[in-house]
């Protein structure tokens, strides 16, 4: 019978210096080759430390400490002295604090800067004075219009009533500088000086030149349509526009709760319109449909029908149920859709896409008047399928309504929505 041989590991390579030290009556040559222990792993072993890349820089190289043959000291502002770098406050400067401050505070000011010395800040605190260093002293006596809380003028310069003047006033003062004028006066440099001196608002001088709170009064808002000798004859009855007495005008502004003028601003574009016959024993009856959409520019957009044997009449109809059916419509920054939603409508699909600042509207033209009428300035477009004009209207009010929001999504997967760009480039992009 054969003697039995050990198994040993291929990938091992025998190593003297493992093998073990044989008794002194025996030779290297009577023990088998011992195999040398190895980590059977892909990753090469790590024999020594790496070294950097790059060479550390040390604190001397870049000014900020001044090698002596005894000790090595910080050195701030090329060595300059405490005195120099954190100088204390004047007597000036005390007695405008100690005027302005609690007692209390004044007193807690001295004690802190009883405790703190200069020299230990210079010594301990290593203030940098290279072109890079960072600013981390702040000077208390400066208000700082961001982070302070501003000084305002006293509550008594504050009018409520306060307001423009109207061109009849300007004009009033106009009128009463060209009368004060002399003959020997240079009317460019009096006119000047007419401008630097003239009001604007009617009121308290003191709320114009040191007002109290810097919001203006509002604007009076007036169109071209509507001028100031017509609201004049409007208020006092005489007359005017005869869109406000129309019992139809009056009953859309009391289903909408809108305003004449705000009903007048709003962005009414027709969008379809064609014939309809409607067969009956009397014979065939035609009629006009209309097809339009209407929206204030802000985020609400609205679509609506009208059929009637006049033209006007159903011109009408469907801007009044445009202007009752305007709904809010979500947008993403007050510019874009919120992701890519897609809608259907019979045989017509569409898909709306969200797009990057500065791309536009680019899709058909029916979609198009509706993002403009709903304030939406990118967006891109595909229709599919069929491309009937009334199923695309209402396939993209319906898509444009779909809309879901982060927080929606969020509040469902029971997350927490963080806007990183409010919190990492502070509201910036």
């Amino acid at each position: 019978m054969s003697r039995p041989y050990c198994l040993r590991c291929v990938f091992a390579k025998s190593s003297r210096s493992l093998r073990p030290s044989p008794p002194s009556h025996l030779s290297y040559s009577i023990l088998p080759n011992l195999p040398k222990r190895q980590h059977l792993h892909s990753s090469p072993s790590h024999r020594s430390r790496p070294s950097p890349k790059f060479p550390n820089i040390k604190a001397s190289t870049l000014g900020l400490t001044t090698s002596d043959d005894a000790t090595t000291t910080p050195t701030t502002a090329a060595s300059k002295s405490a005195a120099d770098v954190l100088p204390r406050y004047t007597p000036k400067e005390l007695q405008t604090m100690k005027q302005t401050m609690d007692p209390t505070q004044f007193a807690a000011l001295e004690a802190g800067e009883a405790a703190i010395s200069p020299e230990d800040l210079l010594e301990q605190g290593a203030i940098r004075a290279d072109p890079m260093a960072i600013k981390y002293l702040d000077d208390f006596t400066e208000i700082r219009a961001v982070i302070d809380e501003p000084v305002r003028e006293s509550e008594s310069n504050y009018d409520p009533k306060l307001r423009f003047k109207d061109e009849d006033e300007f004009a009033d003062d106009l009128a009463r500088w060209v009368d004060s004028l002399e003959p020997d006066t240079d009317p460019a440099k009096s006119f000047v000086e007419f401008e630097k001196r003239n009001r604007l608002t009617v009121g308290k001088p003191e709320a114009e030149l040191n007002a109290r709170s810097y919001e203006a009064p509002e604007i009076p808002e007036l169109t071209d349509a509507m001028t100031r000798s017509a609201v004049k004859n409007a208020a006092a009855g005489q007359g005017g526009d005869d869109a406000a007495s129309d019992p139809n005008m009056q009953r859309l502004m009391k289903q909408t709760g809108l305003s004449l003028e705000q009903i007048r601003r709003l962005r009414l574009k027709i969008l379809n319109v064609h014939r309809v016959v409607n067969q009956t024993r009397m014979g065939k009856v035609q009629s006009m449909y209309y097809l339009t959409v209407a929206g204030n520019g802000n985020g609400m957009v609205g679509i609506g029908e009208g059929k009637s044997t006049e033209p006007e009449d159903a011109q009408r109809q469907s801007a009044a149920n445009a202007i009752r059916n305007m709904v809010p419509v979500v947008r993403y920054e007050e510019r874009t859709i919120f992701g890519d939603v897609k809608g259907k409508v019979g045989a017509t699909e569409l898909q709306l896409m969200t797009r990057p600042p500065g791309f536009g509207i680019r899709c058909q033209h029916l979609i198009y008047e509706i993002c403009k009428c709903a304030g939406i300035s990118d967006l891109g477009a595909r229709v599919t399928r069929a491309r009937n004009p009334m199923n695309t209207v209402k396939a993209t009010m319906q898509a444009l309504l779909s809309q879901r929001l982060p927080e929606e999504v969020a509040r469902a997967r029971g997350k927490k929505l963080v806007d990183v760009r409010k919190v990492y480039y502070g509201g910036l992009v």
